[in-house]
C-alpha cells in the first residue's frame, strides 16, 4: 500500500486561523491538496482576502466563516456551515497570566470556552460527518502545557490539560473506525504575535535579541530554537497520512525537548 499524503478531497475545518499556528496549518494543509476553511471571531475583507490568496496560491477550494469560539452554538454553526469536514484541527485559544487568587474569572470562563469547550463542540458535530463519509481527523491543538505546568497560567493550563483527556476520549470513542483522535503540543512558535514581542522583551531585560530568545523567551525549550508554524502544519499533515493511521489518542510534543526535561 502506497503511503500519502494527498489530501485533495477532503476539508479541513481549522478554528482561530486567521493568522499564526492556525493559518501556518491552514496553508500547509491546502498545500497538501486539502480544501480548507479558515475561521476566527472578526468578519473583515482581510479575513476572506486570506481565504482567497490561499485558494489562488494552491488551487484549493477555501473560505473564511465567522464565528465566535467562547460560544458552543457558534461553534457547532461552524462546521454546519462549512458543509463538510473530514479534518477538524481545533487551534483557537487566548491567554492570561495570574496568581489563581488574583485571576479575573471572567477571563478563566473566556479561556476554559474558548480554548476546551470549543473543541468538544466543534467534534460533536465533525464526528457524524466523519462517519459518513467514512474517514476522519480530529487535531486539538493543544500545548507543552496540556502535558505540563508553569505558574500564574491557571486556566490555560487547565483548559489544556482538558483538551488532552477529550482527545484520549474522542480516540476511544472511534478507535474501531477509520477516524484517529491526537493533540499536536506545541513549545514557543515563532508567530507574528510573538516577534512582535522581541523588541519590548529587549528593552526590558536590556538583552539582545539572540540573547532574549535564548535565556527568556526560549528558556524552557532545551532546543534553544522557536519552532515554527509550517511545521506544526507538517505535524498535522502527517496525521492525516496513512502512515499515522494507527496513531490516535495520543500526543504529538512539537517543543524542542521541553516536556523530556
Amino acid at each position: 500500500m502506497a503511503l500519502t499524503t494527498d489530501l485533495s478531497g477532503k476539508t479541513a475545518v481549522i478554528t482561530g486561523s486567521n493568522s499564526g499556528i492556525g493559518l501556518g496549518i491552514a496553508q500547509v494543509m491546502a498545500q497538501a491538496g486539502a480544501d480548507v476553511v479558515l475561521n476566527s471571531y472578526t468578519d473583515n475583507d482581510e479575513d476572506h482576502a486570506l481565504a482567497a490568496e490561499i485558494a489562488k496560491d494552491h488551487g484549493v477550494t477555501a473560505r473564511y466563516i465567522q464565528a465566535d469560539m467562547s460560544k458552543g452554538d457558534q461553534c457547532r454553526a461552524l462546521i454546519e456551515q462549512a458543509g463538510a469536514c473530514d479534518i477538524l484541527i481545533n487551534n483557537a485559544g487566548i491567554q492570561h497570566v495570574a496568581p489563581i487568587p488574583e485571576f479575573d474569572v471572567g477571563k478563566w470562563d473566556a479561556i476554559i470556552a474558548i480554548n476546551m469547550s470549543s473543541a468538544f463542540h466543534t467534534t460533536a458535530m465533525a464526528l457524524p460527518m466523519m462517519r459518513k463519509a467514512g474517514w476522519g481527523r480530529v487535531i486539538n491543538i493543544a500545548s507543552a502545557h496540556g502535558l505540563t505546568a508553569s505558574p500564574y497560567k491557571s486556566a490555560y493550563i487547565a483548559a489544556k490539560h482538558g483538551v488532552v483527556g477529550l482527545t484520549k476520549t474522542t480516540a476511544l470513542e472511534t478507535a474501531e473506525e477509520p477516524i484517529t483522535a491526537n493533540a499536536i503540543c506545541p513549545g514557543y512558535v515563532l508567530t507574528p504575535l510573538v516577534e512582535s514581542q522581541i523588541p519590548d522583551t529587549m528593552k526590558e531585560y536590556d538583552m539582545s535579541r539572540e540573547d532574549v530568545i535564548k535565556n527568556v523567551m526560549l528558556k524552557r525549550q532545551p532546543s534553544k530554537e522557536f519552532a515554527t508554524v509550517e511545521q506544526m502544519g507538517g505535524s498535522a499533515v502527517f496525521l492525516c497520512s496513512d502512515a499515522a493511521a494507527q496513531i490516535t489518542g495520543t500526543t504529538l510534543s512539537v517543543d524542542g525537548g521541553w516536556t523530556a526535561l
